[in-house]
C-alpha cells in the first residue's frame, strides 16, 4: 500500500483551518477513497487539561500531531490534517521565545504532499482558552511563511469566505494531484506585504 497524499492546513488562530478541513475531506471523498481527517492534538490536550500547555509540553504535544498525520497515512489515501507540528513549534516560539522546536516540526512538515496556509482575511471569533486574541494573528501568520520559507516548502493560500475558501482549497488540492510539469508557477512569500489579503489574491490569480 503507497503512502497517503497528505494535506496540511496551517494558519493562524481563527482562520477557519478546522471547518476547511473537514469541508476538504468530505469534497475530495470519492467511492473506494479512504479519507481522514487528524485533528488538531492541541485542542484536545487544552479541552482535557482545561488550560493551555506548559512550555516543557509543547515538543510532546508537536510530536503527537506528527504521529497522529503519519498513522493516517499509513492507513488512508488522502489525509486533511487540521494543523501540523509546525503551528506548535510557531506557538512556542510566539508565547514563549522558544524556537528549539522548528527543526523537528519542519523535517515532519516536510512529509505533507500540500500545505494550505490560511489567510486573515476571516473575522476573529472567540474560542475559550485556545485564542489569544486578533492581534496575535499577523505575527503568528508572519512566523509560518518565514519556518516555510526558511526550509522551502511551498504553499498555497486559501482565501474567500464560505464556498469561495473551499473553492480555492480544491483548486490547490486539483493542481497537486496534477503531474508536475503541469502544476505552473506556484505563489511563494516574497514581500513583508503578503499578509495583505488583495496582494495575495493578486498572485493566486495569476498563477
Amino acid at each position: 500500500m503507497t503512502r497517503a497524499l497528505v494535506v496540511a492546513l496551517l494558519g493562524a488562530e481563527s482562520t477557519g483551518k478546522t471547518t476547511l478541513a473537514r469541508e476538504l475531506a468530505d469534497a475530495v471523498a470519492a467511492p473506494g477513497q479512504r479519507v481522514a481527517v487528524v485533528t488538531e492534538y492541541l485542542r484536545e490536550f487544552c479541552d482535557r487539561a482545561q488550560r493551555t500547555p506548559r512550555m516543557d509540553e509543547q515538543r510532546g504535544i508537536a510530536a503527537e500531531q506528527s504521529r497522529r498525520i503519519e498513522d493516517a497515512a499509513e492507513r488512508h489515501d488522502i489525509v486533511i490534517a487540521d494543523t501540523s507540528a509546525l503551528m506548535i513549534a510557531v506557538y512556542s516560539d510566539h508565547v514563549f521565545g522558544d524556537t528549539s522546536l522548528y527543526d523537528e516540526a519542519l523535517a515532519a512538515h516536510a512529509r505533507c504532499d500540500l500545505t494550505l496556509l490560511t489567510a486573515l482575511d476571516l473575522p476573529w471569533q472567540a474560542d475559550g482558552m485556545q485564542r489569544d486574541g486578533p492581534h496575535v494573528r499577523e505575527p503568528v501568520d508572519a512566523k509560518v511563511r518565514a519556518a516555510l520559507t526558511r526550509a522551502e516548502l511551498e504553499c498555497a493560500v486559501v482565501f474567500g469566505h464560505g464556498p469561495a475558501r473551499l473553492a480555492n482549497a480544491l483548486a490547490a488540492f486539483e493542481r497537486r494531484r496534477q503531474p508536475p510539469s503541469t502544476q505552473g508557477r506556484r505563489w511563494q512569500w516574497v514581500c513583508d506585504r503578503c499578509g495583505d489579503a488583495d496582494c495575495e489574491r493578486h498572485w493566486l490569480t495569476t498563477l
